[in-house]
């Protein structure tokens, strides 16, 4: 069932997914319409689950489920992750490989892999100041406050 993102409360479990590039406002426009599609039928052993998505600078798919209200199971997240497998099929883009970082670079959101950012750190090119995503969040409170920070202030800080 879906629930406006911002009606959820703080608690509410989320999965954050990124992108390696920019969705098109034509791939933007039928994400989200996929998007509310699953989650409008999204369930757990048959119940409904109150959830909600965001899509963030054309780039990140946020999923988010109230835990209050029905949990997510096992086969309820591996139906979210076999949705999320076939946008990444339909639009040829990764969602999932988690050795890649997004970051600013001023008003530019810059995604490198893992060993590319290291580089960066050691070049000087990114500093503890430049601001990440830190997609390693567990639900919409600490999404809301530590989502995009300081290299410093999050799981990145281990390179500087």
């Amino acid at each position: 069932m879906y629930i406006p993102f911002e009606d959820l409360p703080g608690e509410s479990r989320i999965w954050i997914y990124q992108s390696n590039r920019k969705f098109s406002e034509e791939e933007f426009s039928e994400i989200e319409t996929d998007l509310k599609a699953f989650v409008e039928s999204w369930a757990a052993h048959g119940t409904s689950l109150e959830a909600s998505y965001q899509l963030k600078y054309n780039r990140f798919i946020i999923l988010a489920v109230n835990q209050d209200v029905q949990a997510a199971t096992g086969c309820s997240i591996d139906s979210s992750v076999e949705f999320i497998q076939s946008l990444e099929k339909k639009h040829n883009v990764d969602l999932l490989d988690k050795m890649n970082v997004t970051f600013k670079l001023g008003e530019h959101i810059a995604h490198k892999p893992l060993i590319d950012f290291k580089k960066m750190v050691k070049d000087k090119s990114v500093s503890e100041n430049t601001i990440v995503f830190n997609n390693l969040v567990n639900n919409i409170e600490e999404y809301n406050e530590s989502w995009e920070v300081p290299a410093a202030d999050s799981w990145h800080s281990r390179f500087f």
